[in-house]
């Protein structure tokens, strides 16, 4: 289960969060864990004990708890996400990121970051930035910059998308992959054609009982599976030791 922490920002206040830890056995790798439009759900607690389950200390930060309405705070998030440069967001982001590498069981030299629509927009412009304390990054469904060079620093990269995703179209993860392979960058991109938006989550969403037609929405077990076995193994690739 998930322990409540709050994380100091540069702007002054503070980000609450939610926090998984692996049994102590030694500096482990680290995982931001970053969420949807909706916030802090209990579907994206359930990743971080997922990570932590697996051997990672797992970070959420929630991103509109800094302060001011939260409708204030989700369109300024939106804002952000839509323009692909690093912004307030961002910086919430790196504030965890920071608070991560400083706990006493991670190791600070190998952390990741996971995305899920909207969080995995911020995750590609979290390290598309040059993030040097970030090693591997995983993008769910996430939009994609037009610009290839908004990515030019980023770390390497594992993404999945569903091709019955009408909220994001069929352009983001063909998009990624030039992007990826114009830059140099190491990737991993798969289109599951069973699936559509937020597919690899289960539980609470806020929107999970409403229809889309001709949509695909909500969790698809055969593709989540996979796309998580895919995660980990790149994950582990790059974070844990041989």
């Amino acid at each position: 289960m998930t322990d409540e922490v709050e994380i100091t920002i540069a702007t002054g206040g503070s980000l609450k969060a939610a926090v998984a830890r692996p049994a102590p056995s030694g500096p482990r790798p680290g995982v931001v864990v970053i969420h949807e439009v909706f916030g802090d759900q209990p579907e994206i607690r359930a990743v971080c004990d997922e990570f932590a389950g697996r051997g990672y200390v797992a970070v959420m930060p929630d991103l509109f708890s800094a302060g001011g309405p939260r409708a204030v705070c989700i369109a300024c998030a939106m804002s952000e996400s839509a323009s692909g440069k690093p912004g307030r967001i961002t910086g919430y982001i790196e504030a965890t990121r920071e608070w991560l590498a400083q706990q006493e069981d991670v190791d600070g030299a190998r952390i990741g970051v996971i995305g899920f629509c909207m969080g995995g927009a911020f995750a590609l412009a979290y390290v598309g930035a040059g993030r040097s304390g970030v090693r591997v990054a995983s993008v769910n469904y996430g939009d994609v910059p037009k610009d290839a060079d908004r990515l030019r620093g980023a770390c390497p990269i594992v993404a999945s998308y569903g091709r019955r995703d009408l909220i994001l179209g069929r352009r983001p993860p063909q998009l990624l992959r030039q992007h990826l392979e114009q830059l140099g960058i190491d990737h991993d991109i798969k289109v599951y054609d069973e699936a559509g938006h937020g597919f690899m989550t289960e539980g609470q969403h806020p929107v999970g009982r409403l229809v889309f037609l001709p949509m695909r929405y909500g969790y698809v077990a055969e593709a989540a599976v996979d796309a998580w076995q895919r995660v980990f193994a790149f994950f582990d690739a790059r974070l844990q030791p041989a």
